[in-house]
């Protein structure tokens, strides 16, 4: 729900009007000729747009009380919301054209319809009418109701400003403008406030940066079938700074011997980068002449959470190498699993599970299942076992699962029992980690709150974290043939 463009309007003498303020959303009208296609009609310059009102209105030519393309009874006036014949030749009408008068003010906007102009649709089906009329009778009471301080000209002044919050982009947000916080108005000399930055931040000053990884594996255990990894990463921000457009520098580092980020997407606030930067591709991994950093991001930060720059990265091993293995024996499934954290990671993980799903055999039964460390959950009804590794491995770095299971098995006539998926058929079957390590990337893509270069009134609190996260990490059994997809498909 938005509106194309909203008018203040003040009645002259001799039928003649005067706009005080008007806004219009270029954004908006890119719709509303999207919408519209080729029932579009433009909106006019202002004094064609008053000039049309006015008459409408009955306010002009006072000497000819009587107007046929507004009086005669082929027109019924049933609502306020009006139609504006623009152009008598070509039939242009602007629809519908909402207006409030009071005295010699008048309140007008042209809502967005989002469906089809012709046939024209009821008045009733469309949200944006009522909208669009609570944000005018808002605005009625912000320049003329009792609570409105000082004159007109003062509460006019206030408006741009005022509208940035309540209708920011022309999607109004807040109509009961008398209760809504009126932002300072610009001082001479200082930064527009942009429409896309509706507010300033008042209080304290913080900058949080978080680099954030995902590793991705699908591991075979077979010589034919190569394992494959790969990392995706990406740096949120949240800047709580005062000023209209504080600037703001953020520097990625990596490991001497770190592999260059890749794939590199950047907010559409970042101001400058280097073009080496954007060009570095995962696909041309023999290139040894990518941009190996410092990756500098200069940006004016908007006031919500933004993600400012996503990568891939190239990286020797995944974290957590293992094998799954499944035998049948006389009805049971024999089970081993074998897990080795790679050196290079760090030894503490907030949680770290590995899910071994059994399914198309039905409901679990006897479960004879040891660990050399950790602990194990089981759902029959799901054919699940969780086994919960904790917080760090053993200092081997190895752990192992060793047992066998065996289950009620599947009536065929009756309901189905226990999970299903059509992919794992006989022994063809995986397990997942899910897993989350805290301070540290398997990039080593880094941000030190140092390097953070924060250009702004008030010295801020600057505060970074990292985090590594598991993400479709699958280990397939090693003794059947696995799917080449990027994952199973449950049911």
């Amino acid at each position: 729900m938005s509106i194309r463009s909203l008018w203040v309007i003040s009645e002259e003498n001799r039928g003649s009007g005067v706009v005080l303020f008007s806004r219009r959303y270029p954004t908006v009208e890119s719709r509303a000729r999207r919408f519209g296609k080729e029932h579009y009609v433009s909106i006019p310059e202002d004094t064609a747009f008053v000039r049309s009102l006015l008459t409408e209105l009955g306010l002009t030519d006072p000497e000819k009380p009587f107007v046929e393309a507004r009086d005669s009874c082929d027109r019924m006036h049933k609502t306020s919301a009006l139609e504006l014949k623009l152009d008598q030749l070509r039939g242009d009408v602007l629809w519908p054209v909402l207006a409030i008068q009071h005295g010699k003010l008048i309140l007008a906007c042209l809502p967005l319809i989002e469906a089809p102009l012709k046939p024209r649709p009821s008045l009733p089906s469309l949200p944006s009418i009522s909208q669009g009329f609570s944000l005018l009778a808002g605005l009625q009471a912000f320049l003329t109701g009792v609570k409105a301080e000082g004159d007109l000209t003062s509460r006019l002044g206030l408006l741009s400003n005022l509208l940035l919050h309540a209708c920011p982009l022309g999607s109004p947000l807040e109509t009961n403008l008398s209760q809504t916080v009126v932002p300072p108005a610009s001082l001479p000399g200082t930064q527009k406030q942009p429409a896309w930055k509706p507010g300033i931040h008042k209080g304290r000053a913080q900058v949080a940066v978080a680099v954030s990884e995902q590793v991705r594996s699908m591991q075979y255990g077979n010589p034919s079938k190569p394992d494959t990894w790969d990392v995706f990463g990406a740096v949120s921000c949240k800047c709580d700074l005062e000023g209209v457009l504080p600037n703001v520098t953020v520097t990625l580092s990596l490991p001497p011997n770190g592999s260059p980020l890749q794939d590199i997407v950047v907010h559409h606030c970042v101001t400058s980068l280097d073009s080496s930067v954007l060009t570095a591709s995962s696909v041309d991994e023999s290139d040894s002449s990518a941009f190996s950093g410092p990756y500098k991001f200069p940006f004016s930060p908007p006031l919500e959470p933004f993600r400012l720059c996503c990568y891939t990265s190239q990286v020797p091993v995944p974290p957590i190498l293992g094998s799954y293995q499944i035998t049948e024996e006389l009805g049971r499934l024999k089970v081993a699993v074998n897990l080795k954290l790679h050196e290079s990671v760090k030894n503490g993980f907030e949680y770290c599970e590995v899910q071994l799903p059994f399914f198309n055999r039905g409901q679990l039964a006897n479960v004879d299942l040891r660990v050399t460390t950790g602990q194990l959950e089981v759902t029959r009804e799901r054919g699940l076992v969780v086994w919960m590794l904790g917080q760090k491995f053993p200092k081997s770095l190895e752990v192992s699962l060793t047992g066998s299971v065996n289950f009620n098995g599947v009536n065929v006539s009756g309901p189905q029992i226990g999970p299903m998926d059509f992919l794992c058929v006989g022994l063809t079957s995986y397990i997942k980690l899910n897993f989350r390590v805290p301070d540290i990337t398997l990039s080593g893509c880094s941000v030190d709150q140092h390097s953070v270069q924060v250009y702004s009134s008030a010295k801020p609190k600057i505060v970074t974290s990292r985090e590594l996260v598991s993400s479709d990490y699958y280990i397939w059994n090693s003794m059947a043939d696995a799917p080449s997809s990027s994952g199973p498909v449950m049911l």
